[in-house]
């Protein structure tokens, strides 16, 4: 079981891997061996709450697709079993930022000054352009 939070955890069943092999520099190391960690994980199938599946499913993120299926590929390291810790913590790191509620953002008006500072502003850099034409 993968623990996401106090009362949310995941079977190891319900992720399935994939073991690639990295893309870019490296020599031989990556022409031989399968580094690269791509994990796959159903978001409606998972035993996930309701109020995630919800969430994961209404956020737009590139590693989540239309069908509602989350796919991270981890080829940071030269190791397999690292690359596989790293899927698996931003997973687990999606998950969670789901389960946070955002405060809602209050919308402010400036203040007197601010507006009267930002007029000033505009005429100075006026006067400044005004300086500078040539006079015929």
């Amino acid at each position: 079981m993968i623990k996401v939070s106090q009362r949310v955890e995941i079977p190891e069943h319900e992720i399935e891997w994939q073991f690639i092999r990295s893309s870019g520099a490296g020599g031989q190391n990556v022409n031989k061996v399968a580094t690269a960690a791509q994990l796959i994980f159903d978001i409606q199938a998972s035993s996930l709450p309701d109020f995630y599946k919800q969430r994961l499913l209404k956020r737009s993120d590139h590693r989540i697709t239309q069908s509602g299926k989350v796919i991270i590929k981890s080829q940071e390291t030269r190791s397999q079993a690292r690359n596989r810790e790293l899927a698996l913590e931003q997973l687990i790191e999606l998950i969670r930022s789901v389960s946070r509620v955002q405060k809602k953002r209050i919308a402010t008006k400036p203040s007197r000054a601010a507006k009267e500072k930002r007029i000033q502003k505009k005429k100075q850099q006026g006067q400044k352009k005004a300086l500078r034409k040539k006079d015929f």
